[in-house]
């Protein structure tokens, strides 16, 4: 049995995404909305931030040129994001095949991806702001699901959609609290 060294980062992502792909992972993760939004999702924008060394140094250079200071790949990442926080998303991506290869193909590619090769061009005030919004993303989603009467998404129960939104309003404190003290003690750029 050949084992590959797993130190590159494309080898780590593609790895991953196989990982996530094999049905009894999948179906665990698609089991709950909380693994769903706080794990399946999370790790397949984990795999599309690992490709950019991937890419051939040519497209590198046409992305850069479009995407200047990072802003167009974060508008790309934000917009795509923003389709997957949908409950209606959610849902069709368990039950649908269509939509479900639509979420495998789209995360990746279209979020963590163009974060990727936005990140390092940004600057330190669109760091912050893009940071402030992901903060404000989780308190506002997990004050929705915590406070929703009824259930958002069909295939998940009501108690599960508010420990979602309790783990998020948790994740956005600690966010707040990071960005809180980066802002005190430190920078977000390494200069």
């Amino acid at each position: 049995m050949i084992i590959l060294p797993l130190r590159h980062p494309v080898r780590i992502a593609v790895l991953v995404y196989f990982a996530l792909l094999v049905p009894p992972l999948r179906h665990l993760l698609e089991s709950s909305m909380t693994t769903q939004m706080l794990l399946q999702i999370p790790l397949l924008i984990g795999v599309g931030f690992l490709l950019p060394q991937a890419l051939p140094a040519r497209l590198l250079d046409i992305v850069s040129e479009c995407n200047h200071q990072g802003i167009a790949g974060l508008l790309l990442a934000s917009v795509a994001s923003a389709f997957w926080m949908l409950p209606l998303e959610l849902d069709a991506s368990v039950a649908d095949p269509l939509i479900a290869a639509a979420k495998y193909l789209s995360v990746p590619l279209l979020i963590g991806l163009p974060l990727a090769l936005s990140w390092p061009r940004m600057g330190f005030i669109v760091k912050g702001v893009f940071l402030l919004e992901l903060t404000a993303t989780f308190f506002r989603l997990g004050w929705l699901y915590l406070i929703w009467p009824g259930r958002l998404c069909n295939n998940y129960l009501l108690d599960d959609q508010q420990r979602l939104g309790q783990y998020m309003l948790w994740i956005g404190g600690a966010l707040l609290l990071g960005i809180t003290a980066k802002l005190i003690w430190g920078r977000f750029d390494p200069e």
